[in-house]
């Protein structure tokens, strides 16, 4: 299985970062092989859309599973059509986070916020 993460630096033993839209990468962890590597978002410096061009990123990088501390509305509805199952992740590393999902201990993400609209507009 293929989970993406996302994460402000390119290490496992950053902490999971705490917008899914801004994050500068995600990482892509193949819990089969125990391999990882960086996406780098193209959400993160978009004056709008942000979610959006981030879960976009993630349905192209071929991910099952998204752990995320919470994710908007409308980029919830594409990973939700592209059947990426949501996961919230915990306050902690990546690989912390990464051991409680395979341990199967961390919650499905059910409180799906509106939206932060016009964040990173000027």
């Amino acid at each position: 299985m293929l989970v993406a993460i996302p994460v402000e630096t390119q290490d496992m033993d950053a902490a999971v970062f705490p917008s899914f839209g801004r994050a500068p990468y995600f990482l892509l962890f193949n819990t089969e092989n125990q391999k990882n590597e960086m996406v780098k978002n193209p959400g993160a410096s978009a004056q709008g859309g942000a979610g959006i061009k981030a879960a976009q990123a993630v349905v192209d990088s071929k991910a099952d599973a998204l752990l995320t501390p919470r994710c908007g509305k409308n980029a919830a509805d594409v990973l939700q059509a592209a059947n990426i199952a949501l996961y919230q992740s915990t306050a902690g590393s990546v690989a912390a986070n990464i051991a409680l999902f395979t341990q199967g201990k961390l919650p499905v993400l059910e409180e799906i916020h509106a939206g932060f609209h016009k964040h990173g507009a000027s």
